[in-house]
């Protein structure tokens, strides 16, 4: 029997601490039945996560797609959650490409602003902390632990370092352009931590409500940057949208405190996912 189901977490192949293989050996050993690795704007992660799975353990392959959108200024950015999707759809592949070339570029510009303050961090150390995977601001966070600047993440992420003065802004997908591309890609749409206010500014419900008319298929609402209100609100809004609800972790390994299976997804959410796909089947080792 599936009983516990966590669909969002990462590795390596983008912010996570811990390699794709690491990943599913350590679901298995906190006792998950089901985990999706979701990692920022790749797949990369996936042929490894595959020949590292445990005995009994299922793996959702998926991608946390970082989008934006238009209908405020400045636009919101936001994050989709995309499962089983097929990762040779041509449009999809030349868009995540397209993000993960900006955030690359990003990175290298805060890097140079650091450094023109005179602050030693080194690009290409930074990439070879990455690993080849997406990168991102907490490896440049981490870069930042290394040279003793910053003691923790959260620290990194303050006003005084990538949170404010060092923050410069990243290209994103249209929203709805997002939904639809993991549609076609035969792929299921979930929206992550849609309401965690302590992340900043959030999506109205409207958009929810358009974003469902053209094929979001579920909202997160167990995450812990909902606090209980929140995680209520979302609920509620799914049930009057139609849309399923899930809950996950957002594992990272050690740039978070959250542990794998925090917060988990009912197996019957689980299932409509699994229906609901076309793009790769979930994987199952014996």
């Amino acid at each position: 029997m599936i009983a516990r189901i966590d669909l969002h977490t990462h590795s390596t192949a983008s912010d996570g601490t811990l390699s794709p293989a690491e990943l599913v050996r350590a679901a298995a050993e906190t006792g998950l039945d089901v985990v999706a690795i979701t990692d920022h704007d790749t797949t990369a992660g996936w042929q490894s996560a595959l020949r590292a799975l445990p005995p009994g353990l299922r793996l959702v392959r998926g991608a946390e797609l970082s989008c934006r959108w238009f209908g405020e200024q400045p636009p919101l950015p936001l994050h989709l959650l995309a499962y089983l999707f097929d990762p040779d759809h041509p449009e999809l592949v030349a868009e995540l490409a397209r993000v993960r070339t900006a955030r690359a570029e990003r990175g290298e510009r805060i890097v140079a602003l650091l450094r023109a303050d005179g602050i030693e961090v080194s690009w290409s150390e930074i990439l070879t902390g990455a690993g080849g995977g997406t990168v991102g601001r907490p490896h440049i966070a981490q870069a930042l632990i290394r040279a003793g600047l910053v003691t923790t993440t959260v620290e990194a992420f303050g006003p005084d370092w990538l949170g404010e003065r060092y923050r410069l802004p990243k290209e994103d997908i249209d929203v709805f352009q997002a939904v639809r591309l993991i549609r076609a890609a035969g792929g299921v749409p979930v929206f992550a931590h849609p309401k965690a206010s302590r992340r900043g500014r959030v999506a109205p419900d409207e958009l929810f409500a358009e974003l469902a008319a053209v094929g979001l298929v579920g909202l997160e609402a167990d995450h812990e940057d909902h606090s209980p209100a929140e995680q209520a609100h979302v609920r509620g809004l799914a049930a009057e949208l139609g849309l399923l609800v899930t809950g996950s972790s957002d594992f990272h390994g050690s740039h978070k405190t959250v542990r794998l299976g925090a917060f988990t997804t009912a197996p019957e959410a689980y299932e409509q996912i699994v229906a609901a796909s076309s793009g790769v089947i979930e994987v199952a080792s014996g």
